[in-house]
């Protein structure tokens, strides 16, 4: 079973509700790459990391999308600049890398 995190209070940019929600769920129609993101900006915010080794399977299970989608998700991130294309995730060092192109990162 799923252990969750302790709950903790996350500061999120006014950005990514006022502008990429919509971007990503209406004009992509890509709502789960708006909460795989969502995911891996609050664990690396959590963990105070740039990149947080997370595997699919944990992405999914946070999020509650098939590991499938999560994938799909993950791949229309890094076209989209969302998660850092160089930053090859293997099995053994699941790093995933969010950026946050509207304030220069």
């Amino acid at each position: 079973m799923h252990k969750a995190p302790p709950a903790q209070a996350h500061q999120i940019d006014a950005y990514v509700v006022d502008t990429l929600m919509a971007d990503l769920c209406g004009h992509d129609r890509r709502p789960s790459a708006f909460l795989v993101y969502l995911c891996l900006a609050c664990e690396a915010q959590r963990r105070r990391l740039d990149a947080v080794p997370l595997s699919l399977q944990e992405i999914a299970t946070r999020t509650g999308l098939a590991k499938s989608t999560v994938q799909t998700a993950i791949r229309h991130l890094k076209r989209r600049g969302l998660l850092d294309a160089d930053l090859a995730a293997t099995t053994t060092a699941p790093l995933r890398r969010v950026v946050a192109p509207w304030r220069g990162s």
